[in-house]
């Protein structure tokens, strides 16, 4: 049975990307692609809340891309932790990284798929913008400081941050993406709605959002959403092993008892021999890649065969995912996500180190909320006092838009003599 849709939104209305003024261009479109009946089209896109006239050089999909990039919440990712804290190594991937990992995959699997590869990427990009500092422990930690205050969500943070943090336009606060961005970043993980009463259980930072209820949320996300979700499990799974070995955290002979990974590496070794350990895992990360892609899409097209979709809203109004993985993967996986859990994410150096990392951003916001006077003068004047909700958001989005050294270095210069002195 097919999700309900809301009822349609009169007070909050996405404009056309097509100026009022503007002649459209019949005759030619530098933008269209073979694409397949239910992909996401830009050319019937369903525009942004504030009336922009459109490029004929770019899709309005590019240019949602391209504002990403843009971005400095998209700069700040190079300093954010995925597993190990930035100031660890060089080598490890950083939460910048990884949507870059993201974006590839997806955009592979979308053309393939024959979808929009511009939407699969732009969400791929844009997927970890609302992360704080030091990955989960950071966001388990700011979690914990605003649950009087309404709480935070990562998910939710990435969309106040395209809608309001972001503040580059003359005409506008935030990005001004399209519908299909929009609603690919709030539920590119599922529905949010799916009963009565889970509206009142959304994150905070969604539902202060001017146009969240045009987001319909009680469906699925579009294909092209669907694919970037799949390529971030794809991405996390596959670099967290190679991360993971050169870390020294666990073994290839640790790994190999693993279903689906020992087979990859025990191909290479088979298919060379005298390879060394760093080509071997190379190479071994490569294969997994390929074989969890392709997984992805002898499923979807099982998919799409059977539901048979004639439009992205088709794809929407499943009741299901139309991009998945297959069952057997699915099992197979859990075994690879309880070995990287034992051995990597609960590892004693990894714990150590985010032990110390939830303790900076809960020092850090136990003392702007108890003294908002020390913030920066721009955050300062938007506080109302201490302990306050309005104050407590504006110390929140401050900690979460920090990158991992700057979050120590704040620490630093707050709490020890040596850091006060060093900034005079």
């Amino acid at each position: 049975m097919s999700l309900p849709r809301p009822a349609k939104q009169t007070e909050e209305k996405f404009v056309s990307a097509q100026s009022p003024n503007e002649t459209p261009e019949l005759h030619f479109s530098p933008y269209r692609r073979t694409r397949a009946i239910y992909a996401s089209d830009p050319e019937t896109a369903r525009g942004r809340l504030i009336a922009q006239p459109s490029k004929s050089e770019r899709s309005p999909f590019q240019r949602d891309k391209d504002r990403i990039i843009h971005s400095s919440a998209f700069r700040r990712l190079k300093g954010k932790t995925q597993v190990f804290v930035a100031h660890e190594g060089d080598y490890y991937r950083t939460r910048l990284t990884h949507s870059l990992e993201v974006s590839q995959i997806a955009r592979s699997i979308a053309r393939v798929l024959g979808l929009d590869e511009d939407l699969a990427e732009c969400l791929a990009l844009a997927h970890d913008m609302g992360h704080p500092p030091f990955g989960h422990s950071g966001e388990y930690a700011l979690a914990a400081c605003m649950a009087p205050y309404g709480g935070f969500d990562h998910n939710a943070q990435t969309l106040r941050i395209v809608e309001t943090l972001e503040r580059r336009y003359a005409e506008f606060d935030g990005l001004n993406l399209t519908w299909e961005t929009l609603e690919g970043i709030a539920k590119h993980n599922g529905p949010l709605i799916l009963e009565k009463g889970d509206e009142d259980k959304l994150p905070w930072a969604l539902k202060n959002l001017q146009n969240w209820k045009a987001l319909e949320l009680e469906t699925f996300a579009g294909p092209e959403a669907q694919v970037a979700a799949l390529a971030d499990d794809i991405a996390y799974n596959n670099h967290d092993i190679d991360d993971g070995l050169r870390a020294g955290l666990f073994t290839v002979a640790e790994v190999a008892e693993v279903p689906i990974v020992g087979e990859a590496f025990a191909d290479v070794r088979r298919r060379y021999p005298d390879i060394s350990e760093d080509r071997m895992i190379h190479e071994a990360v490569r294969d997994l890649i390929g074989y969890m892609v392709s997984d992805v899409l002898e499923e979807t097209r099982a998919r799409l065969k059977f539901h048979n979709p004639q439009s992205a809203q088709d794809i929407r109004e499943l009741d299901r995912s139309v991009v998945a993985f297959s069952e057997g993967f699915r099992t197979k996986e859990k075994a690879l996500r309880t070995f990287l859990y034992d051995n990597m994410y609960r590892h004693y150096k990894v714990n150590r180190m985010m032990g110390q990392a939830s303790r900076v951003v809960s020092e850090l916001f136990e003392l702007f909320i108890e003294d908002p006077d020390i913030l920066p003068t721009e955050l300062r004047r938007q506080c109302d006092g201490a302990r306050t909700e309005t104050t407590a958001r504006v110390i929140c989005d401050y900690i979460a838009s920090m990158t991992d050294n700057f979050a120590l270095a704040e620490h630093r210069k707050l709490f020890t003599a040596a850091g006060y002195l060093s900034t005079y």
